[in-house]
């Protein structure tokens, strides 16, 4: 699947070097891993984050000059915050000529009926929200759902494990879900947020905030560790991708047993 792209169209834009190289390693993603194969139709879940809109974009990069042939269906879910702006995204999935829906939960009435004062209802949110878009994907007759998770999001959640969860644990490329049905892939995992970042300049994305008021509080730890990591990368700057290859080193022998 991963393939040269040279001097290549998008959309009527230019495909970037620092695109080629995002398409290059979510390209050899896919492979290593299998996320896609012959016939799959893949969900697309869209965000309105610049994450989310730039996996779409490199999957159906992908999916043009693949031998492999494979369905994206694009999903923007509104879980009922006040104040969020869901017809951005539609605007900006019409013109692709693709199939995209835009699906409406009232799950911030139910998080503020169960919700206490002295609680963030991250977990709730969470269960919610991927209930209902293995729901939709049911719906849709889509196995796997694609989740634009990058490098950063990856080694801020092997670290948070390590630090407030005893474990050693990350976000992993393939997951199957608990019901057997369901596959969550995350094509994204070998690129940084950076790269996604010049990608989302260079394409304009409309990125859309999420409204949920228990945001700011319940991003702080993770926050707090990509400082560390940020501030570590200013002093060695090889530090991304040693804990990148970290996550696919696994010495179990130099680790304890039960």
């Amino acid at each position: 699947m991963c393939q040269v792209l040279r001097a290549m169209l998008y959309e009527g834009q230019r495909i970037t070097r620092a695109e080629r190289r995002i398409v290059s390693r979510a390209g050899e993603m896919i492979d290593r891993f299998g996320l896609v194969a012959e016939g799959d139709r893949v969900m697309v879940c869209v965000s309105g984050g610049k994450d989310s809109y730039a996996l779409l974009d490199v999957l159906r990069i992908l999916a043009a000059r693949s031998p492999v042939r494979f369905e994206l269906v694009a999903v923007h879910l509104d879980q009922g915050w006040q104040g969020s702006r869901h017809a951005e995204v539609e605007r900006w999935l019409g013109p692709k000529g693709m199939e995209h829906h835009v699906v409406h939960r009232d799950h911030a009435s139910v998080i503020a009926e169960k919700q206490s004062s002295d609680t963030i209802p991250c977990s709730l949110c969470s269960r919610l929200r991927r209930g209902a878009l293995y729901g939709i994907a049911d719906d849709l007759g889509c196995a796997t759902l694609a989740l634009g998770h990058h490098l950063d999001d990856a080694i801020e959640s092997l670290l948070l494990n390590m630090l407030h969860n005893g474990r050693l644990a990350s976000l992993p490329p393939s997951l199957r879900a608990r019901d057997g049905r369901h596959r969550v892939i995350r094509p994204l995992l070998a690129v940084t947020e950076a790269e996604i970042l010049e990608m989302a300049r260079t394409r304009g994305y409309p990125v859309v905030r999420c409204t949920c008021p228990f945001v700011c509080a319940s991003t702080g730890e993770r926050l707090r560790v990509r400082k560390i990591v940020d501030d570590l990368q200013r002093l060695h700057p090889r530090v991304r991708d040693s804990l990148r290859r970290a996550l696919s080193n696994v010495q179990t022998e130099f680790l304890w047993g039960e």
